[in-house]
Parts: structure tokens; C-alpha cells; sequence
């Protein structure tokens, strides 16, 4: 379905930007990766999409906090592929705190990085995709860009823009041949949150399916994590023609958080 068209992922050298990028290659498409990490590691992950998918894959390390590296990553996609058909804002960073001792730096980082970028990538991508008449914008919010949850509100603030941003998008281009949607995950199970999760385990004794169970339940009333392969199922959905007329909405893929 994608084969031909290019997308770019930010934050996709791990979690649920990684597993949405090798969606997104197994569709066809040829990808953009972005993120931070060890160099090796990075060329292993994109050399190894290129060889099992049989597309093209490159790599900026652009730092999604400055505005001028984020315009030079989307020129650079459009050179190099010729196009940027697929758009995925996936990169965030979080942190936790009470308001009142919540760092201006970090809701400056986490504003920045979670919500701004996402400014800035659409400001500059969309003008080529109205040139084509083809566009599919694709913005990983959260159940907490629905909700809110205490000590996040650089988090909370961020996702709710996005989820904002999303509809905003969606009318100004809604005959343009573009969509822009956003994807709202409760608990998905990255290896950050295993480790939360083992950690958890070791210091109270219990089994790591009874603190999977305990975590979860603080939110969902599903036990039961969301995998990021199925993030990068939906955004394959909403990039392909059954989703032509989806537009401007926000999907959960929440264990039932938000339904409470």
C-alpha cells in the first residue's frame, strides 16, 4: 500500500517509534529515522530494516528541540527520497513532579520536545504534501492527551495540544488530499517499562505478572499492555485507503482507560 512513499518517525530508534517505522517498511515504505542513541546500535537497527523490508532507510540525528534541525531533517527527506508523504510525530520525553516543584526546564524540555516539534515538522512538511495532493500526518498523543494523571503537567499539557494541534490540522487541510490523525496509547510494553515493571517486582517480593496487574490497574481496567507493533498497525490503518475520510480524530488504544 506504501510502496513508493516515504515517512519520516520521529523518535524511532526505539519503543513505539521503532516498532511504527518497521510497520510502516513492512507496508513499503522507504523511512526517515530519528532519535538518540548509540551510533552502532542506530546503523544495526537502520541497515536491518533496509535488508528484511527491501526499502530504503536513512537516518538524522536531529535534535527535535531546535526548530532549525527539524526544517533541515524534512528538506533533507524530500531530497533524498523525493518526497515526504507520511509524517509520524512520535518523539517525547516525560517527567514527573508536582507543580509546585515541577523544574521550568523541564516543562520547557518536555513542551518542547512533546508538543513543538510537532509544530515544527508540520510546518514545514505540509506545504509539499499539498503539492502532491497526498498526505498522511499521523501524531502519537496519549490516554493522556484525553485524561489528565497527577506530577505530569508538562505531559498532560503537551498531549492535550497535540490532540489539539491534530484537529486544527485536519480542517485547514481537509480537502487537500491530507489526513492528520493522532494516536492516543495507555500502557504500551517498552523495555523502559519492563524494567519499571521487574523493578518493581524485586523490591516487593511479588511475581512480575502481579505487578504488570497493579500498574495497570491504576488506569485501565484492562490487564493488559498494548503492544507497540499494535501502535504501528494502527498508523498503517490510517496511512492506507479505508482511512481516506479519517480525519482530525483521536484514537485510543487504551485498555479501556478513557472509557471510565
Amino acid at each position: 500500500m506504501l510502496k513508493g512513499k516515504t515517512a519520516l518517525v520521529t523518535g524511532s530508534t526505539s519503543g513505539i517509534g521503532l516498532a511504527t517505522a518497521r510497520a510502516l517498511a513492512a507496508d513499503g515504505a522507504n523511512l526517515m529515522l530519528n532519535g538518540f542513541g548509540d551510533k552502532a546500535e542506530i546503523e544495526k537497527i537502520r541497515a536491518g530494516i533496509e535488508k528484511e523490508f527491501a526499502v530504503k532507510a536513512r537516518y538524522s540525528p536531529a535534535d527535535m528541540s531546535k526548530p532549525a534541525e527539524i526544517a533541515a531533517m524534512i528538506h533533507a527527506t524530500e531530497q533524498e527520497f523525493g518526497a515526504l508523504d507520511v509524517l509520524v510525530n512520535n518523539a517525547g520525553i516525560q517527567h514527573v513532579a508536582n507543580i509546585e516543584d515541577f523544574p521550568v526546564e523541564k516543562w520547557d524540555a518536555v513542551i518542547a520536545i512533546n508538543l513543538s516539534s510537532a509544530f515544527h515538522t508540520i510546518h514545514v512538511a505540509v506545504a509539499g504534501m499539498k503539492a502532491r495532493k497526498w498526505g498522511r500526518i499521523i501524531n502519537i498523543a496519549s490516554a493522556h492527551g484525553l485524561v489528565a494523571s497527577t506530577q505530569k503537567v508538562a505531559y498532560v499539557s503537551a498531549k492535550h495540544g497535540l490532540v489539539g494541534m491534530t484537529k486544527v490540522v485536519a480542517l485547514e487541510t481537509a480537502n487537500s488530499g491530507i489526513t492528520c490523525n493522532a494516536i492516543c496509547p495507555g500502557w504500551v510494553l517498552t523495555a523502559l517499562v519492563q524494567k519499571q515493571i521487574d523493578d518493581r517486582a524485586k523490591a516487593s517480593g511479588k511475581t512480575v505478572r502481579e505487578e504488570e496487574i497493579a500498574l495497570l490497574s491504576e488506569k485501565q481496567p484492562m490487564h493488559q499492555f498494548t503492544r507497540p507493533e499494535s501502535v504501528g498497525a494502527l498508523a498503517v490503518f490510517l496511512c492506507g485507503d479505508a482511512a481516506a475520510s479519517i480525519t482530525g480524530a483521536a484514537y485510543s488504544i487504551d485498555g479501556g482507560w478513557v472509557a471510565q
